[in-house]
């Protein structure tokens, strides 16, 4: 699997384009500002892609959702506890002064725990892993030894949970037990900032030290 990072927007949002390398089939993951450019590189490639899945709804992670939905009619994935929060993005737009480009295509696709998301060859499985919003999941790649993990954990770092569906116990708990449970080696692929690695968050993140609330690393 071949994964290529964007970021861009005032949130400065990181997503993905996960390319199967034996069949071509792609899969766009949490569309941001950013999405323009990498609409431009499937038209312009004719790259097939197979779905748009989304970790969470949160303003930045969905609003590149329409420009990725003009050059292909790939479905969209969404867990459905999120879809309050997908419907209200121009709200959370308002909410933060930013020019909102709606509305938003409606999500074809359901996320769940434990499901096989594959495209391809290529799987991925979803665990949800709320606290920052209420459906976040993350996408695990066990032949690849990696997970996308939208804004769960940051390097150094973790998700905040102070906006609407945030809670500041939950997200601790997804991260002991869908993130902490996975090797030290696995990669991780965040909403924000440089991609880490569960044994170096698990040893220097402050927030999972003993010292702190986190108090199982």
């Amino acid at each position: 699997m071949e994964v290529e990072t964007y970021t861009g927007g005032p949130f400065q949002e990181n997503g993905y384009l996960a390319v199967c390398s034996a069949t071509g089939k792609a899969i766009v993951i949490d569309p941001g500002a950013w999405a323009p450019r990498l609409a431009g590189k499937i038209r312009e490639e004719e790259i097939d892609v197979a779905a748009i899945v989304l970790t969470h709804a949160h303003l930045d992670h969905v609003e590149g959702v329409p420009a990725i939905r003009e050059v292909t009619d790939a479905p969209i994935h969404l867990h459905p506890t999120d879809r309050p929060l997908y419907d209200g993005a121009d709200r959370q737009a308002a909410a933060f002064g930013i020019p909102f480009k709606g509305p938003l295509p409606p999500p074809e696709k359901s996320l769940g725990h434990a499901q096989i998301f594959r495209f391809g060859q290529e799987e991925l499985r979803v665990r949800e892993a709320p606290g920052h919003a209420p459906g976040h999941v993350i996408l695990i790649s066990d032949a690849h030894r990696l997970a996308f993990v939208g804004d769960v954990v940051f390097m150094g770092s973790i998700g905040r949970t102070d906006l609407p569906g945030g809670d500041f116990q939950q997200l601790m708990a997804s991260i002991r037990e869908e993130v902490l449970s996975l090797p030290d080696d696995f990669r991780l692929l965040t909403g924000h900032g440089p991609e880490t690695t569960v044994g170096q968050e698990r040893a220097g993140n402050p927030f999972l030290r003993p010292n702190l609330r986190g108090g199982f690393a």
